[in-house]
Parts: C-alpha cells; sequence; structure tokens
C-alpha cells in the first residue's frame, strides 16, 4: 500500500502502514465521523459555482497524510526561495528598467498582453521592492520522482486555512500516531502572515494596523479570509467598511474612522477601485489605488502582481531564473507549449487529444481541456478559441500525477492523484511552511484535484532530519 512502483516499501510510511493495517472497520469510520463533524460544526467548507446540488460543502479531507521526508523539503524549500526571488525581480522588472524586455529574453506582447497587466504600476515602487508577499506554488511528482512546478498563485492564492485545519484534524483523530513522527508545524502561519503584513507599514514607529478585505459572505473561500483574519487577530472588513479621504484609506468602526496601514486583499485588481478598474465593481473602495499609489496604505499582494500568474508568463520563469539569478532552476516546470508561437499553435491543433490545454488566466480547473478524455466536440471548440485568441492558451503534455493511498468508497484503500500546495511568504525574510495544502482528486483516474471538480485534500507530514 505504501510503496513505489517497485514494490518496495518506504522507510518514512512504515509506522503509518502499521496502524492502518490495524484499524477496523468501526475504527475508521468513527475517525471519519469525528473528522467531519469537526469540520462541519467550524463551518470549514468551500462553494462550488453552477452546481445544481448547491453549492456550499464540506471541504472533503482524506484520513492518510502525506509524508515528505526531510531531504526532499529541502528541496522543495530552496526551488521555492529561488523562484520566488525571480518572479518579484521579473515583475519589479517589467515596471520599472524593463531589461529582460530589451534583452530579448521575454517578449513585450507577453507582458502587456497579459490580462493582469498593470500600466498604473509603471514606475511605481512597492514598499522592500516585493510585489508577492503571499504564494501558492502547485507542484507535482512525474514517474521518476522528481517535483515540478505546475503553476504559480501570487494574487490570492488560497487554501492555508484547510492546510492548518487538516492538520489539527489528524491531531484529534490520530494522536498517538502524530505523536510518534517527528512532524514539522505548521500553526505559526497566522503569526508568520501578520509579521508579513506588519513589515510593509507605511508609517515608521506606529504600530500598524491591518485589515483583511474579503469579497463577502458569497465568496468561495470566505471560510478562509475569516479563519486567517481571527487567527491573526485582525480586522475583517469589506469595500462599505473602508473609505478613502484626502489619500488615505480608513476603516469604520464603533469609535470613528481608523486609519489602516496594511490590507491583505482576498480580492483581484479588477474589483478593488471602481474609479480605477472596473466601474460596475461594488466590492471596492473609490479612491483606494490613489492612497495606494501615494505610499499611504500597503496592499497584500501588490498590485498587477497577476503577470506572474498568467500561464504564459509561467513559461518563462525557468528563464528568469538564469537570468537575474545567474542559477539553472532547482525545480523546473512542466514541458509548455505556448499557442502564439506559429511552430507550437500547429503541434497543439494536431494534437489536442493527448494534451492538457489551459487558458492563461483561468483558475480551480476552470477553462481546461483534458485532451485524453475529452469528446470531439470540446477539442472543436477549444481549436476555435485558440485559433480566435493564441496569446490566451498553453498546451503540456499530460503528466501522471504521482498517486498516494487514500480511503475511497467502501472503506477501501486505493492510490488516486495528488499534488501539492506549499505557501511562501515574503517579507523581512522568506518563510515556507514546512508542507503545504496535498490536493487529491477522489474520482478514480482523475487528474484534476482542485475542490470545484470532486477533489479533496490529505494533511502533509513534513518530518524533522
Amino acid at each position: 500500500m505504501f510503496a513505489n512502483a517497485d514494490g518496495r516499501h518506504f522507510d518514512h510510511y512504515q509506522t503509518l502502514h502499521e496502524r492502518f493495517e490495524s484499524l477496523g472497520a468501526t475504527e475508521l469510520d468513527e475517525k471519519r465521523r469525528l473528522v467531519e463533524n469537526g469540520f462541519l460544526e467550524q463551518g470549514i467548507t468551500f462553494t462550488v459555482y453552477g452546481d445544481d446540488q448547491g453549492t456550499e460543502r464540506i471541504f472533503p479531507f482524506d484520513l492518510i497524510p502525506r509524508i515528505i521526508p526531510d531531504h526532499e523539503w529541502q528541496l522543495i524549500e530552496k526551488g521555492l526561495t529561488q523562484r520566488i526571488l525571480a518572479l518579484n525581480l521579473f515583475l519589479h522588472d517589467i515596471y520599472h528598467e524593463r531589461n529582460i524586455i530589451k534583452d530579448g529574453l521575454v517578449p513585450e506582447d507577453v507582458v502587456v498582453g497579459a490580462a493582469h497587466y498593470r500600466p498604473e504600476m509603471v514606475g511605481v515602487d512597492v514598499p522592500q521592492d516585493i510585489y508577492i508577499h503571499i504564494c501558492g506554488t502547485d507542484l507535482i511528482r512525474n514517474g521518476e520522482g522528481r517535483y515540478l512546478v505546475l503553476e504559480d498563485n501570487g494574487r490570492c492564492p488560497s487554501g492555508v486555512s484547510y492546510l492548518l485545519e487538516n492538520r489539527e484534524a489528524m491531531k484529534r483523530a490520530f494522536p498517538g500516531m502524530y505523536r510518534q513522527y517527528r512532524v514539522r508545524p505548521v500553526d505559526n502561519y497566522p503569526e508568520l502572515l501578520l509579521k508579513t503584513l506588519q513589515n510593509l507599514c507605511p508609517r515608521p514607529g506606529q504600530t500598524p494596523v491591518c485589515a483583511l478585505l474579503t469579497p463577502g459572505v458569497y465568496n468561495s473561500a470566505y471560510f478562509e479570509h475569516t479563519f486567517l483574519a481571527r487567527k491573526m487577530g485582525i480586522e475583517i472588513v469589506e469595500g462599505s467598511d473602508l473609505i478613502a479621504i484626502d489619500g488615505y484609506v480608513y476603516m469604520r468602526t464603533t469609535k470613528g474612522l481608523v486609519q489602516v496601514d496594511v490590507i491583505y486583499r482576498r480580492l483581484d485588481d479588477d474589483f478593488l477601485d471602481p474609479t480605477v478598474f472596473r466601474e460596475d465593481s461594488v466590492l471596492g473602495v473609490p479612491g483606494i489605488i490613489d492612497a495606494y499609489l501615494r505610499g499611504n496604505v500597503a496592499l497584500a499582494n501588490a498590485v498587477g502582481t497577476g503577470v506572474a500568474d498568467d500561464k504564459v508568463t509561467y513559461a518563462f520563469v525557468p528563464d528568469m531564473i538564469r537570468y537575474y539569478l545567474d542559477q539553472d532552476p532547482i525545480l523546473e516546470n512542466v514541458p509548455t507549449y505556448l499557442a502564439w508561437r506559429e511552430d507550437d499553435r500547429k503541434f497543439i491543433l494536431e494534437n489536442l487529444e493527448k494534451l492538457v490545454v489551459k487558458a492563461a488566466n483561468e483558475s480551480g480547473g476552470y477553462g481546461m481541456l483534458m485532451g485524453p478524455t475529452s469528446t470531439s466536440k470540446e477539442r472543436e471548440e477549444f481549436a476555435a478559441k485558440i485559433r480566435r485568441n493564441p496569446r490566451n492558451f498553453i498546451a503540456q503534455p499530460v503528466v501522471s500525477l504521482s498517486r498516494h493511498p487514500t480511503i475511497c468508497d467502501e472503506r477501501q484503500i486505493e492510490g488516486r492523484h495528488v499534488d501539492l500546495r506549499p505557501f511562501i511568504l515574503y517579507g523581512k525574510n522568506i518563510e515556507i511552511i514546512p508542507g503545504g495544502l496535498t490536493r487529491v482528486a477522489l474520482r478514480k483516474g482523475s487528474l484534476v484535484v482542485n475542490s470545484s471538480q470532486g477533489g479533496g485534500s490529505k494533511d502533509t507530514w513534513v518530518l524533522y532530519r
């Protein structure tokens, strides 16, 4: 059950293997009910849009944790640190000198053609030159056991609340086994996140006033917004709770207006300020961008970071690492074809049934074609989209994600495909939470791990040396 392709058991899974071998069906059911009831009581849910069965769901959780030994985690840490440094240098560059464009490494059209490129940020200096303060980078393991980067999430990455709650659930369900393993803790994430935010304070010497800006209760990640605000001890606000006056942002309280220094915003640029971006947005704050550009309020993540999220930009990250850091990438990308390149587009259109095709700015498993399981009608529709707007599409070979033992229907333990989303905080230091959100494709044979597409999650145990 806990073995590699050659049938050899992994040493670090031996205790886990023995524990689950000893579990009876009744005890396993009791532990599952314990976890599910805990999630229900705490409101640990997510929202699926456009689902006739109802949108609010308990987040699916699997009781078998993923275990990552120390030597593997050290490699991941080094690779993620290298990657976030390069992405931040890239963002500073494209909004300032544009050397990477002038030197011909990244075409200008790739940058300015990105849906989330913000010309308003050209020439603007952000605090400490850090654009991405909170990042969730998705990793997979291929057939050879190497970790590859699937994508970077640098705008409003979600999922860390499930990571933290998964850990608490495992401590409750398997306290003895958890103590046997020397697992690195993750519960200091809210403290590290708060320090990351406070590091951005534009008023030297002041105790920073931080707030979390949420789109509201109908957002799919609202549980996470309330969870993080509560854990950090800061206010959670909606756009109507804030007001911009004379280039400053204030929070409405029962004691009057309080100036806000740092806003952890969980909504995209488009909705931040109706006087600058979408005029129809009722989620943001009129005037907040003026205050931001004056340096009177800090936003995490910075406005304009979405260029780094773009799946076309993703293809150039290994080049960025070599260009800015003069290093070879520690974590490689999945091979990627860019539809705006004529040869790549021809290859994509001729091999749609073999490839995974993704829209450049979609997420959550939406806007994607899984070639091997697609219908001819779906492939025809995607081909038309690609021809109409080639800049907006990439394609990748189907990578067989590594599988992990998972409790499936009828209490059977079977292998299911998994990925890993570690969370990186970039403040005074770069902090990477040991582990991450292991997402699992609960449907047999599926490679799509997103909760919105039928996926669930596992606790991730990074071991001390």
